[in-house]
């Protein structure tokens, strides 16, 4: 059976105005990422791979250029389409967990069901059981300002596997985080993308993770290089 590609970017062109300087951030990047497959992306700060995750997420749109999600090129959806897709196909996790001060964890990991239409009990149910997975069976009811860094930074991971999408994006997840705690959430990343078989894009500068994805691209020049791991 022929490997199913989940993403796919063709020639993705990005530039930036600086002062009537013209900056060609992407330069022909080509992109793919296989069902259930790993990849890493790194390189020099400001060499674009925040702006290639954006475009790859449909929350920037390139120059020239095309990106598909599960075969459906992203330029042609409308802005409630594009949303849907998100919500279903594709997950996010920051440097910044972004979780939401007023509510709970169940709550800020049920968010995305909810916006999906799920009710409230399948949600609550299925967000308890992902937070689990994650370590925090007992913290479903604190709100982030009683959890540590990694364990905000756990709630951010598991709202972003909660609609068990396609692809998870990740930005730098644990940037923000010491050593120690860098390094838990690191192998949990690694241990939940075998487990769930969905695919995962990291951006990181921590070379350790990035040596334990299937694949690491070095971004350079705009474009994409392949690092041998």
């Amino acid at each position: 059976m022929e490997d199913k590609h989940v993403l796919q970017a063709r020639e993705l062109v990005k530039t930036f105005d600086q002062g009537g300087k013209i900056i060609k951030v992407l330069a022909g990047v080509d992109f793919d990422v296989l069902e259930g497959e790993r990849v890493a992306i790194v390189g020099l700060s400001g060499s674009g791979k925040s702006t290639l995750l954006h475009l790859l997420a449909g929350l920037d749109s390139p120059d020239s250029g095309r990106v598909s999600v599960d075969g459906d090129d992203i330029s042609e959806l409308n802005e409630k389409s594009l949303c849907e897709m998100r919500n279903r196909k594709l997950g996010f996790v920051y440097q910044f967990h972004y979780l939401m001060s007023e509510f709970t964890a169940l709550e800020n990991v049920a968010m995305p069901l909810l916006i999906g239409g799920k009710n409230r009990k399948i949600a609550n149910d299925r967000s308890a059981d992902i937070l689990t997975r994650v370590g925090l069976a007992s913290r479903l009811d604190h709100r982030p300002g009683q959890l540590s860094g990694g364990e905000r930074q756990r709630v951010a991971i598991a709202r972003a596997l909660v609609s068990e999408p396609l692809c998870v994006l990740a930005d730098e997840p644990t940037g923000n985080l010491d050593e120690t705690t860098a390094e838990e959430v690191n192998q949990l990343l690694i241990d939940l993308s075998r487990d769930l078989k969905m695919s995962f894009v990291v951006v990181t500068h921590n070379h350790e993770l990035a040596s334990r994805m299937d694949r690491t691209l070095v971004l350079h020049n705009g474009l994409l290089e392949v690092r041998e791991q």
